[in-house]
């Protein structure tokens, strides 16, 4: 499938400047079948940026000037319940994509596989994410709640930089709906000439261009054709779970790790597992409305309707061993409790609600699964 378009947008900052701990993956026994890359064009492979050079080359703001890319700041995107926009870049501070590596993908859930994506395109050069969005909208599909909330990705990426040569990758927004009508050759053209990437990062089941026409092999080729590098990687498979019955629901589904385990992984309650999945704690955030608002009851218990959530919550439960994030990074071990109507953050009798910094007076709570 296609996945692309024309509406640029970028985060360079993010809602929470708490910079997690990662590494889940080998560690929990996922086999990272990620690392073989496979290179088609023959242009010369440069060697991995140092953190010194991880800006370069210098990025100008031409974007704006690009044919039918139009960047815009996170306040104007489509989240109803969108928290506040301070931290997010200005139009003037648009970073161009000319010089780097892009990794092509939706990117929902940026769990392991995407990062892996992310650490072969700082092997070669400046990584950036270049995320497809709006297809629900052009394809008629129903609408599906974020896996990990839009003010939040900054953060997920920034803990990325570990692994990518201690840059964090940047990433774009583009809809699809602009490029749905691209051929394969018009779509690595569009890459080649307007945006003058470098090279680009694929996995081996990638689709792309009009009604899926292209895969990971023309993606190769055509790339070669127009002086760019193209790396495409086995995917990461997860050997954890059986999911026998998902992938016998999704042609799609094949045993590597993918955004839709991880819904799948989420609607079951298995937070552990989505930890594999993500390679980091799932973050619940909820922003507190004029209708719906947080309220602090007795035993350090604060609830909140679950019209609030931003991203996708585990299904009803109890969850353990949960944190709730506070300011500057901190945080406060607690109990979750999920129910039809509300989601319920219970803290140890030592911590106190007064321990907390006044955040329970703000209108974000941000809640960590099996930290």
């Amino acid at each position: 499938m296609f996945t692309g378009g024309s509406r640029v947008s970028h985060y360079l900052r993010e809602c929470d400047h708490r910079h997690l701990g990662v590494g889940l993956g080998l560690e929990l026994g996922l086999e990272f079948y990620g690392s073989r890359i496979v290179r088609f064009s023959s242009l010369a492979f440069k060697n991995p940026p140092s953190a010194a050079s991880a800006t370069a080359p210098r990025l100008h703001s031409r974007m704006s000037s690009l044919p039918g890319f139009h960047p815009v700041c996170f306040s104007q995107r489509r989240d109803s319940r969108q928290i506040s926009s301070q931290g997010i870049s200005s139009v003037a501070d648009n970073l161009l994509l000319k010089g780097g590596v892009v990794a092509l993908g939706k990117f929902d859930a940026l769990h392991i596989g995407h990062r892996e994506l992310a650490i072969q395109a700082s092997k070669a050069g400046v990584p950036f994410l270049l995320s497809f969005v709006g297809m629900s909208e052009v394809l008629g599909w129903e609408p599906r709640i974020r896996i990990v909330a839009k003010c939040d990705r900054p953060r997920v990426l920034s803990t990325w930089a570990q692994y990518c040569g201690n840059a964090t990758p940047v990433e774009y927004e583009i809809e699809f709906s602009s490029v749905r009508s691209l051929s394969p050759r018009q779509f690595v053209e569009k890459l080649a000439k307007e945006l003058g990437v470098k090279g680009v990062v694929a996995g081996e089941n990638y689709r792309f261009g009009y009604k899926a026409s292209g895969d990971s092999s023309e993606l190769a080729r055509l790339c070669g054709e127009y002086g760019m590098d193209a790396y495409i990687i086995s995917s990461v498979m997860d050997k954890n779970q059986d999911l026998t019955h998902l992938d016998s629901n999704d042609l799609k589904e094949r045993g590597q790790v993918s955004s839709t385990r991880v819904r799948y992984a989420l609607a079951l309650g298995e937070t552990e597992y989505v930890s594999q999945l993500l390679g980091r704690p799932h973050r619940l955030i909820l922003k507190s409305t004029e209708h719906s608002r947080f309220t602090v009851g007795s035993r350090d218990r604060i609830s909140s309707p679950k019209t609030c959530s931003i991203n996708l919550a585990p299904k009803d439960g109890t969850y353990c061993h949960c944190s709730l994030v506070i300011d500057h990074g901190n945080s406060v071990p607690c109990r979750v409790v999920i129910d039809s109507t509300h989601i319920h953050v219970e803290m140890e009798e030592d911590a106190g609600l007064s321990n907390l910094n006044g955040s329970t007076n703000s209108e974000i709570l941000r809640i960590e699964f099996g930290s």
